[in-house]
């Protein structure tokens, strides 16, 4: 028996965004998104995923190339013809109606009878786990509370994609980690497609089921969490999620005995008294501690090898830690030989948009 196929909630091809004054924001992205799928759009300012996203909504036109929203084209479609929803960070929520009245606003502008309205409302309200609260006014909800709110009254139109713009980035750190979580929940139980825009690294890898990585207006490589950490395709990627050694040319030549560019995260690196020899399918450098740095859950020593060569090992802080050094002294770096993964180089990096596999990516 053959698989099902993956449904294609959103296609797009060859789309490219260009403003007035020839500022190219987005230049030629092809993206799949998979129904029921939480995929994230991440990359730093100005790298094109908000501009994707606010396509996709309707927000903006393409200069050219098509989307198209369950097999139907919408590039040229208003926003309120488009089966899509989108929740922005400032909420913008209503603070003269209750909550109920807020999530119920959009139904009664389409004209939904008053009894359907309300029970559906209520649905919305229990499927962001903010029952009892139908009541309360905005101003009496926290911030978490309140963007579960503007989410409610996005899902209360069943729409079948739900963009997220940032939601989270005015929160503070704490209740941001809880509501990535609660987030990511609710997406699970309701079954509705997911895009998420941020430019936070640790948010993206810990919500979403795929991230597509922007650099200058191009995706750069799309994976699961996982892959895009533990094997990014270009230097970029492997810089920009998390923190990574990147040996390149002599460099890479003298450490790991080849040419190329190669990504090495930090913990992967474990400390050893001098002289430690390499076992079986691993690396050993030598090199002295010049800089220690104390993080709370792992200290990160910053190594100097004999070439010149500095790398960062992250370990983490335990009691029965052996991995200890003190700032001069000569130590062994060992790491797995498969921990350093080849990247490729700034000017490779459009034959390296590819998923981990070499197949030209389909996000």
């Amino acid at each position: 028996m053959t698989e099902p196929e993956t449904q294609t909630a959103i296609r797009i091809r060859g789309v490219r965004k260009e403003f007035p004054g020839g500022v190219v924001a987005v230049s030629g992205v092809d993206l799949d998104v998979y129904d029921g799928e939480f995929l994230t759009l991440l990359g730093p300012s100005g790298s094109g995923k908000t501009t994707v996203l606010r396509m996709i909504a309707g927000f903006e036109l393409p200069s050219s190339g098509t989307i198209e929203l369950g097999g139907r084209d919408v590039s040229k479609v208003p926003p309120f013809d488009r089966d899509v929803n989108t929740v922005f960070q400032d909420y913008a929520l209503f603070p003269h109606m209750s909550v109920l009245q807020n999530v119920e606003y959009g139904l009664k502008v389409k004209k939904v009878e008053k009894s359907q309205r309300r029970q559906r409302a209520l649905d919305a309200l229990a499927s962001v786990r903010l029952d009892g609260y139908s009541d309360r006014r905005p101003r009496q909800l926290s911030g978490g509370q309140r963007q579960r709110v503007a989410l409610a009254r996005a899902l209360v139109n069943h729409p079948r994609v739900l963009l997220l713009d940032e939601p989270l980035g005015a929160l503070d750190l704490k209740l941001r980690e809880q509501m990535q979580i609660e987030l990511k929940g609710i997406q699970r139980d309701v079954g509705i497609t997911f895009i998420f825009v941020t430019h936070d690294q640790e948010e993206a890898l810990t919500m979403s089921d795929r991230v597509a990585v922007f650099n200058e207006g191009a995706i750069e490589q799309v994976g699961t969490p996982a892959d895009i950490y533990e094997k990014p395709a270009t230097e970029f990627v492997a810089g920009f999620v998390g923190t990574t050694n990147l040996l390149t040319g002599a460099a890479a030549q003298q450490v790991l005995g080849q040419g190329g560019t190669f990504s090495l995260r930090p913990e992967k690196l474990h400390l050893r008294p001098a002289g430690t020899a390499a076992g079986p399918g691993e690396v050993a450098a030598t090199g002295v501690v010049d800089t220690i740095i104390y993080l709370g859950s792992g200290t990160r020593y910053l190594v100097r090898l004999q070439d010149g060569t500095t790398l960062t090992a992250h370990l983490p802080n335990r009691e029965d830690a052996t991995d200890v050094a003190a700032a001069g002294d000569t130590v062994t770096l060992i790491w797995e030989s498969s921990a350093a993964y080849p990247v490729a180089a700034p000017t490779d990096r459009k034959s390296a948009a590819v998923n981990p596999d070499g197949a030209p990516h389909t996000l």
